[in-house]
C-alpha cells in the first residue's frame, strides 16, 4: 500500500543569545560603533518619518499576487525575539569592519537552521521618493499592483544591525555558497514585515551573507567580492 507522507512544515527558531553579559555588551558595542560611524541611530521596528510613508500605506493586502502570512506559531516566535531585544538579550553577532567589504556581520555563537536572526528595520518610504537615492541598503517592504503605492526600508538614518549584513555575488557558484541567511517578506498581523533567517546551521565566527536580489534582480552584485 502507498503511503504518503504529509511534509512537516520547518519551524521558526528564536535567536539564542549569549549568556554572558560581557561578551553581550562587546556585541551591542561593535553595533554602536558602526552606527555611529555612519551617523545612524539605532531602531529596533520600522519607522514613519513626517514626509514619507505613513504607517496605514502599509498594509500586506496592497502586495501585487499577496503576500505569505506570518503564522500565529511564528509571530509568538516574533513577539519572544523582540521582547528578548527590549531585555538587552541580542542575537549573537559581532559587526567587524573589514577593509575590503566595509562593515561586516559575523556569528559570534552558533546559530541553528531557521533561525529568527534579525528584523529589517529603518524608515519607511514610497519607492518612487527614493529612485535617485544613493542609500546603499534599501530593502524592498511592499510591491503593490499600483507602483506608487509600492514601499521600501531605508536604514540611512535609523536601523538596526542587519544594515550591516553582506550580499551575495549571485552571479558566480562561489557566491551563492557563502548564503546562510534568507530575506522573507511576511503578512505579520496585516502589515509588512522583512526578516533575516538562518538557511543552515552557522558556526561562530562565519560572515553572514544573504541575496539582495530576492525578489526584483535590480541590485547590481556582479562587483561583490
Amino acid at each position: 500500500m502507498l503511503v504518503l507522507h504529509k511534509k512537516r512544515r520547518r519551524r521558526l527558531l528564536p535567536f539564542t543569545p549569549t549568556e554572558d553579559p560581557a561578551r553581550r555588551l562587546e556585541q551591542m558595542g561593535s553595533l554602536a560603533s558602526a552606527l555611529t560611524a555612519l551617523r545612524m541611530e539605532f531602531s529596533d521596528q520600522l519607522t514613519y518619518m513626517p514626509g514619507m510613508a505613513s504607517r496605514s500605506a502599509n498594509q500586506a493586502k496592497f502586495e501585487n499576487g499577496g503576500m505569505q502570512v506570518l503564522s500565529k506559531e511564528h509571530v509568538e516566535t516574533l513577539e519572544h525575539c523582540r521582547a528578548m531585544y527590549k531585555r538587552g538579550e541580542c542575537p549573537p553577532l559581532l559587526v567587524v569592519f573589514d577593509s575590503c567589504e566595509g562593515f561586516t556581520v559575523e556569528a559570534d555563537g552558533p546559530i541553528k537552521d531557521m533561525t529568527l536572526v534579525t528584523e529589517y528595520t529603518g524608515d519607511v518610504d514610497y519607492i518612487i521618493n527614493r529612485e535617485n537615492d544613493d542609500c546603499d541598503s534599501m530593502m524592498t517592504l511592499l510591491l503593490a499592483k499600483d507602483p506608487s503605492n509600492s514601499l521600501v526600508i531605508c536604514p540611512d538614518k535609523r536601523g538596526n544591525i542587519a544594515r550591516f549584513i553582506s550580499g551575495i555575488n549571485n552571479h558566480t557558484p562561489e557566491g551563492r555558497k557563502k548564503q546562510n541567511l534568507k530575506c522573507v517578506r511576511y503578512n505579520v498581523n496585516g502589515e509588512c514585515q522583512v526578516l533575516l533567517v538562518a538557511t543552515r546551521d552557522i558556526a561562530k565566527g562565519e560572515r553572514l551573507y544573504y541575496d539582495y536580489n530576492g525578489y526584483e534582480y535590480e541590485y547590481p552584485t556582479h562587483h561583490f567580492l
